[in-house]
């Protein structure tokens, strides 16, 4: 090939758009070779291999690791690639699935920490709340006494479902009256999960906070109680307990700050 058809790293990299300094780097490794060296060492490239190189940023983009690359370089047949790319793409289906989790956590944690910071925790009122996704676990059974013995089954129920552990947890009651009576000690707990099959329904509730950690509402519930008869609302029945802000955010467990909201009836 003449000299003149030759092309300078420098050329090379411009057309295949690939830097000099990853060129010099396949070089190196034994993975793309230039076709001459000319004074100097310099490095000198033919057209075609514009075509060989296609392939190797093709397979980069596919997130594929340059010692696979390098692995391809000979021998490779239409069978061979296909079946590495079909593992390949459980791998990469494996790695989606995990960044959406990461996100859908990411953007759970985002709107409950955003929640807590706008919310007036020093009064109790009643406000519109929209639906929210959730996943309600087993009834739970505080007769032994020991709290985590329903909470860990509650894990492992949502362990069962595919549901990650991290999702926020929440804790349901039938009544205000079961909520002032047992509070701390929910009928279910449920995940806070953006894929949730529940749902707590959209409408105007009655909502209070406190500060404490996990199950310890102080006098919210007689609090929340009085106020809904003094104002004669009529609930209609479940109240819901949240950690806006929890672990994630609070570094003392005692300013763990809870949201409780009961639906009114129309």
């Amino acid at each position: 090939m003449k000299k003149q058809d030759l092309l300078s790293i420098r050329k090379f990299s411009e057309l295949t758009g690939i830097k000099q300094s990853k060129l010099r780097y396949y070089d190196e490794v034994g993975l793309f070779q230039p076709i001459e060296r000319g004074e100097n060492n310099y490095r000198y490239y033919s057209a075609p291999q514009t075509i060989e190189v296609n392939r190797i940023s093709v397979m980069h983009s596919l997130n594929i690791p340059l010692k696979n690359v390098i692995k391809f370089k000979k021998d490779r047949t239409p069978g061979r690639i296909m079946e590495f790319l079909q593992e390949h793409e459980l791998e990469l289906n494996r790695e989606l699935l995990r960044l959406q989790q990461a996100y859908s956590l990411v953007h759970t944690y985002t709107a409950m920490i955003q929640e807590g910071l706008l919310a007036d925790e020093t009064v109790i009122d009643t406000h519109w709340m929209p639906a929210l996704p959730i996943e309600y676990g087993p009834e739970n059974d505080f007769s032994s006494g020991l709290f985590y013995d329903s909470f860990f089954k509650f894990l492992n129920q949502m362990s069962a479902r595919n549901i990650h552990s991290a999702y926020p947890t929440g804790g349901y009651y039938d009544s205000i009256e079961d909520f002032e009576r047992a509070p701390g000690e929910p009928k279910r707990f449920f995940s806070r999960v953006p894929f949730g099959r529940d749902t707590k329904d959209s409408g105007d509730h009655l909502v209070g906070y406190t500060r404490g950690y996990y199950g310890n509402l102080g006098d919210l519930p007689n609090r929340m109680l009085f106020y809904a008869k003094e104002h004669g609302l009529n609930l209609k029945g479940p109240v819901y307990e949240m950690y806006l802000h929890d672990e994630i955010a609070i570094e003392d467990p005692n300013q763990y700050l809870v949201q409780v909201s009961a639906p009114l009836k129309k």
